[in-house]
């Protein structure tokens, strides 16, 4: 008998979400692909930060820094 008020439930809520108008207008696909890539990079950033935190060898931090200034230029051309 749950199992018959939660499928109907279900239901309802599916007939809601239906009706209810989406807010504002969808996002073309160039605004799509580029909160695609600000979100890839912020990652990569993110990852970047993480290894800095870790990083023992000069060399290596050296890298990781000219790594995440590079990130950092490439977020701020998409803004």
């Amino acid at each position: 008998m749950a199992r018959g008020w939660e499928s109907k439930s279900v239901e309802e809520q599916q007939s809601q979400a239906a009706s209810e108008p989406k807010s504002g207008p969808r996002p073309t696909t160039d605004q799509l692909a580029h909160q695609r890539q600000r979100q890839g990079l912020l990652l990569s950033r993110a990852r970047v930060i993480q290894q800095l935190g870790t990083a023992h060898n000069a060399q290596h931090r050296q890298m990781l820094e000219h790594a995440l200034a590079a990130l950092d230029a490439q977020i701020a051309r998409l803004g």
